[in-house]
């Protein structure tokens, strides 16, 4: 058992390391990446919607604290998928692809987060104040807001010239 473990640790280190001599396409990566981004930024923009729309329809503060948790546990969750998937879109065949490739990563992660420390602060929000309660909510949504802006990605400069053509040239990324 421990040769088999030592043997598939040995092959993913050898996977990884040929992945990142040889890169990828910058076509196929940026589709890769792409795909991963699409149904993050529906399902972000859907639990935005959501969670506006419990703010204005709250009926009990314990109901809202319940609710936006929720919300911000998918958005979280929603991060990480696409953190996963353009992890996994490994590294482009391009000047500096490394760099870039976690740049990608490292704003995915940061997103998560974002939502993942809005999560924990609504979750830990006492209710019996209503008045309180949707003031903090609010300063949570603003704090949320700033860190998921510091973690975006400039789109019109993902990298060198050829990764930014294969970005506007591929459908997926349109």
């Amino acid at each position: 058992m421990r040769v088999v473990r030592l043997l598939a640790a040995t092959l993913v280190v050898l996977a990884i390391g040929a992945c990142g001599q040889d890169g990828v396409e910058p076509k196929r990566w940026a589709k890769q990446v792409c795909v991963a981004l699409t149904p993050w930024r529906a399902e972000i923009a859907d639990l935005t919607a959501k969670a506006q729309q419990q703010l204005q329809a709250a009926t009990t503060p314990s109901q809202t604290k319940t609710n936006i948790v929720d919300l911000l546990s998918g958005a979280e969750a929603s991060s990480e998928r696409a953190r996963a998937g353009v992890n996994g879109a490994g590294v482009p065949r391009v000047d500096g692809g490394q760099k870039v490739a976690e740049q990608f990563t490292a704003s995915l992660a940061k997103a998560r987060d974002a939502y993942g420390n809005a999560k924990r602060t609504v979750s830990g929000l006492p209710t019996d104040s209503a008045k309180t309660f949707y003031g903090e909510v609010g300063k949570a949504f603003v704090t949320l807001k700033d860190d998921y802006e510091r973690s975006a990605i400039d789109p019109t400069h993902v990298g060198p010239a050829d990764l930014q053509k294969a970005f506007d040239e591929v459908p997926e990324c349109k």
